[in-house]
């Protein structure tokens, strides 16, 4: 049964950060890559930062500069280190595999808010 895990959101301020973490079960994590997509209110889904099966980033261009993608292969984590966070990063998080089948996780919320 393959599982994503998403951890790590929460109310922050503005210009604070915040680290989220998805925990992967079920797949060959190498194999796989890892992206993190947010949905705010409203809108679609979109695409926030992804990293390759061989570690290449790529990233929003809302992001770019802010936030830092990054997996533990030992681990079969991914993170995102999210910093300088505004207001309209709010939006729930998600984490989402691609490989031979597509698999996401049940989101984290992220609130940026004074």
């Amino acid at each position: 049964q393959v599982q994503l895990v998403e951890s790590g959101g929460g109310l922050v301020q503005p210009g604070g950060s915040l680290r989220l973490s998805c925990a992967a079960s079920g797949i060959i994590f190498s194999i796989y890559h890892m992206g993190w997509y947010r949905q705010a209110p409203g809108k679609q889904r979109e695409l926030v930062a992804i990293i390759s099966s061989g570690g290449t980033t790529n990233y929003a261009d809302s992001v770019k500069g802010r936030f830092t993608i990054s997996r533990d292969y030992a681990k079969n984590m991914v993170y995102l280190e999210m910093n300088s966070l505004k207001p309209e990063d709010t939006a729930v998080y998600y984490c989402k595999a691609d490989g031979r089948n597509d698999y996401w996780g049940q989101g984290t919320q992220v609130t940026v808010s004074s």
